[in-house]
C-alpha cells in the first residue's frame, strides 16, 4: 500500500490540464494543414494526384484542401516541390459546419462554435453520449475510448458514454456508415430523446473517408442524419476529440 501511495505521490499530477493550459502535442503530430496558393507558381497537379482520398482539388491559381476528407497522411506536402501545402501542430480541428473544411484560397479556418442556446442551456454541464461504430476501423473508437482514462478524465467536464440511447443526449458516431449500419444507426438516432445532437468523429464520420466510393458504404454521416459537429481526422488525436466537445458546450472559445 505504502508502495502505492509512493509511486501515486512520485508521479504527480497526471490529468491534462486542458482548456487552462495548451497541450503538449508530439513533435510528429501533423494538425491543421496550411496551404499557400501564391506558392503555386505553376501548373502543377502534384498534391492532388498524389492525395489517396481525394481531398485536394486545383482550381489554379488556387489549391483547396477538404479537411473532411484528409487522412493527414502527409503526402501532399512531400509531393509538393513549392511547399505550398504544410501541416502545423494545431490540435483544434473541429467544425460544425461541413463548408468550413474548405481550406485555402480566401478561406479562413473558423473553430467550431458552441450549440445554439436553447441546447447549450440544457447540455453545457452535463452531456451524455452514445457512442456508435457505424463501420469504423476501430482507430477512431479507440482514441474515443482514450478519454476515459485518468489523463484526459472526460467525466470532469460532465461529459459521459452511456450504454442506452434513451439515456442519450446525443450521438457520437465513428466509422462510414456501411449500408448494413444505416438502419441500426437510424434507430439509435430515433431512440435518443430530443433535442439531441450529432457529431462525427473521423475522415470515414465526415466523408467516408478511404471508403467513400465503395458502394456499400454512405459518404459519412450527414448522409443519414443531421450532424451538428465534425471532428476531422484518422483517426482524430484524443485532444482534438477533447476539444471539439468543449467548443461545442462553449468550454473553450
Amino acid at each position: 500500500m505504502f508502495t502505492l501511495l509512493k509511486t501515486r505521490i512520485t508521479q504527480g499530477r497526471r490529468t491534462v490540464q486542458y482548456p487552462k493550459r495548451a497541450p503538449a502535442m508530439p513533435d510528429r503530430f501533423m494538425g491543421l494543414p496550411t496551404i499557400d496558393s501564391s506558392k503555386c507558381v505553376t501548373k502543377c497537379n502534384a498534391c492532388a494526384e498524389t492525395c489517396p482520398v481525394k481531398a485536394i482539388e486545383r482550381l489554379h491559381p488556387e489549391c483547396i484542401l477538404d479537411l473532411g476528407k484528409c487522412i493527414f497522411c502527409g503526402a501532399c506536402a512531400r509531393a509538393c516541390a513549392e511547399r505550398a501545402i504544410g501541416f502545423t501542430n494545431e490540435h483544434g480541428l473541429a467544425v460544425r459546419n461541413r463548408r468550413d473544411m474548405l481550406l485555402g484560397g480566401a478561406e479562413n479556418f473558423r473553430h467550431a462554435g458552441p450549440l445554439e442556446p436553447e441546447r447549450l442551456r440544457l447540455f453545457r454541464k452535463s452531456l451524455k453520449l452514445r457512442m456508435v461504430s457505424a463501420g469504423g476501423c476501430n482507430a477512431c473508437e479507440a482514441d474515443v475510448n482514450v478519454l476515459n482514462t485518468v489523463v484526459f478524465d472526460l467525466s470532469r467536464f460532465g461529459i459521459q458514454f452511456v450504454a442506452s440511447p434513451r439515456h442519450a443526449d446525443g450521438l457520437l458516431v465513428t466509422g462510414p456508415v456501411t449500408k448494413n449500419m444505416e438502419l441500426a444507426l437510424r434507430k439509435t438516432y430515433d431512440a435518443t430523446p430530443s433535442p439531441k445532437v450529432v457529431i462525427a468523429v473521423g475522415a470515414c464520420a465526415i466523408s467516408g473517408g478511404m471508403f467513400a466510393e465503395h458502394k456499400e458504404v454512405h459518404k459519412g454521416v450527414s448522409d443519414v442524419l443531421p450532424v451538428d459537429l465534425y471532428i476531422p481526422g484518422c483517426p482524430p488525436h484524443p485532444n482534438t476529440i477533447l476539444d471539439g466537445l468543449l467548443r461545442l458546450l462553449g468550454r473553450v472559445k
